[in-house]
């Protein structure tokens, strides 16, 4: 904050007036040096193709939703208020986890929707690292994180093989299920005397031909 004084002299009276001066800040830029690389890192992961398989996956899973404007930001704001989010976990879950979907314009219920579908996710089988942040989607900060989580829950759907995948299962990659085994107590000891094939071989093997310790072989000639 800056002040000046300027004076001027009428009828042998000095009238001064005060100019103040203002100060302003500045609007917040765009990125720049490390943040701007992260960030550019970021937006390279991201995969157009995906978002094509991914649109035609949920908008054949949830019938009647409409599609997306193609691109980046097509994409996120379809997906921003979590409705078309909560609506594709309720078709793949029998139990419907999310009760309540309602359309608003509000940052909080919209973020709130996201935080809800997130939760009946993981509760279906996403594992955390594979989960994107709400700040993710709703702020664009990580739209590749946001295509991984569906990816995830895309794969988990075509394992399970429960009926309420609908569309193309060559879309997603099968998971690896867990193949449990239970062996008996008799099992499991029988086991401990039978040598892996890692430590060799004593099949055909005999004591034919040996001869004690300390003693000369004998060459017998034909």
């Amino acid at each position: 904050m800056c002040s000046c004084v300027t004076g001027a002299c009428t009828n042998d009276k000095v009238i001064f007036t005060f100019t103040r001066g203002a100060s302003t800040m500045a609007n917040k830029g765009p990125s720049y040096g490390m943040s701007r690389q992260v960030q550019d890192k970021i937006e390279q992961k991201y995969d157009p193709e995906l978002e094509v398989r991914l649109v035609e996956w949920i908008a054949t899973q949830c019938a009647g939703v409409e599609k997306p404007e193609a691109g980046k930001l097509g994409f996120q704001a379809w997906l921003k208020d979590g409705c078309v989010l909560c609506e594709l976990i309720n078709t793949l879950c029998k139990d419907k986890p999310v009760k309540k979907i309602q359309s608003s314009s509000m940052a909080f219920k919209q973020m709130e929707q996201i935080s809800q579908f997130l939760n009946a996710a993981e509760h279906y089988g996403v594992v955390k690292t594979d989960m994107f942040q709400t700040v993710d989607l709703w702020e664009g900060k990580d739209l590749a994180a946001v295509q991984r989580t569906l990816m995830a829950l895309g794969s988990i759907a075509v394992t399970k093989d429960d009926g309420c995948f609908r569309g193309d299962p060559n879309w997603f990659f099968k998971k690896a299920q867990e193949n449990r085994r239970d062996f008996s107590d008799d099992q499991l000891k029988e086991g401990k005397n039978v040598i892996g094939l890692q430590m060799g071989s004593n099949r055909g093997a005999s004591q034919s031909g040996m001869t004690g310790y300390g003693r000369p072989r004998q060459i017998m000639n034909p």
